[in-house]
């Protein structure tokens, strides 16, 4: 059976009979303030054009909305009735796009980070990335070693020093090369140039951290150099204030190039041996493939620009 009714399942109507949805939205605003001029401010259109939309919606309701005393406004039962519809039906209609949007909108990529590299090589790049690629949110969490990422971790730069499971993806970054720094005017000192290299006074202080205790022995290994204890050694607590304590002038020590890099080439601080590559690498580990074209792609290409030469 044919019907004329809306929504109908046989209905043959092909259209709704609504009123002007522009000036459904004039009159809400305007009943909501209680005031044309409001309504037009609200809306950034004038007093007039509130007015003709309401009169118009009048017109097409056949019935007045309003009564209009002085310079203000009140609604008629009719206008209350209508009100109350249209608040509920634009109600809707927000919560559904706040929703929509919110399913839509990417959640930010929980990055886990070395501490160090963080602080001392990501950190300071971080803003190009945030330039070329605005729509990528990136939240940083400073961690090292062994992690899951059943955590709400996303994503994790770590150097393969420890084994993490068959099924984390690695993506290379970028090779470990290490080597003693200090500030350039105890170079000569520390570090005095012999007739075919530099040679590792034996008074030099050596800093040490406690979060790589073998990096002093590991160097000299690959240099071929005896591991004799130095008469001045301090420890730190950590990776980071051994390299802190270097730029303040209190010794040397063993630094990954990418981690002194900056300072470097600002002069803050010289590598009187260069650096050696000591066998590892840093990788950037995901839970699964990467897309190139993924936000994470996007990262991963970026992180392997910045840790060229």
């Amino acid at each position: 059976m044919k019907t004329d009714t809306y929504g109908d399942k046989n209905s043959q109507s092909l259209r709704r009979r609504l009123p002007p949805l522009g000036a459904l939205r004039c009159f809400e605003a305007a009943a909501r303030l209680e005031s044309f001029t409001r309504a037009g401010a609200a809306l950034h259109l004038t007093h007039g054009a509130i007015s003709r939309a309401v009169r118009a919606l009048e017109e097409d309701l056949g019935t007045p909305l309003f009564e209009r005393r002085s310079h203000r406004v009140f609604l008629t039962a009719a206008g209350s009735e209508l009100l109350h519809s249209v608040s509920q039906a634009l109600d809707l209609v927000e919560h559904t796009a706040v929703r929509l949007r919110s399913a839509q909108a990417p959640g930010p990529l929980v990055l886990s980070c070395e501490p160090t590299l963080l602080m001392r090589w990501l950190i300071p790049r971080l803003p190009q990335f945030q330039a070329a690629h605005p729509q990528v949110s990136i939240q940083l969490l400073a961690g090292g070693g062994p992690f899951s990422f059943n955590a709400g971790i996303d994503l994790a730069i770590r150097r393969n020093d420890f084994t993490w499971n068959s099924e984390t993806q690695a993506h290379w970054l970028f090779d470990e090369r290490i080597g003693p720094v200090c500030r350039p005017q105890h170079q000569a000192d520390w570090a005095p140039q012999t007739e075919d290299r530099p040679r590792l006074a034996g008074h030099a202080p050596r800093l040490h951290s406690a979060t790589r205790p073998t990096a002093w022995q590991q160097w000299l290994q690959l240099q071929q150099l005896a591991d004799s204890p130095a008469p001045q050694e301090q420890g730190f607590e950590h990776f980071y204030f051994s390299l802190q304590a270097a730029v303040a002038g209190l010794g040397l020590a063993i630094a990954p190039w990418q981690l002194v890099r900056d300072d470097l080439a600002s002069g803050l601080l010289c590598a009187p041996f260069d650096f050696i590559a000591d066998g590892s690498a840093y990788y950037l580990l995901s839970p699964g493939p990467i897309d190139a074209d993924s936000s994470a792609g996007l990262l991963l290409h970026w992180l392997r620009e910045q840790a060229r030469d």
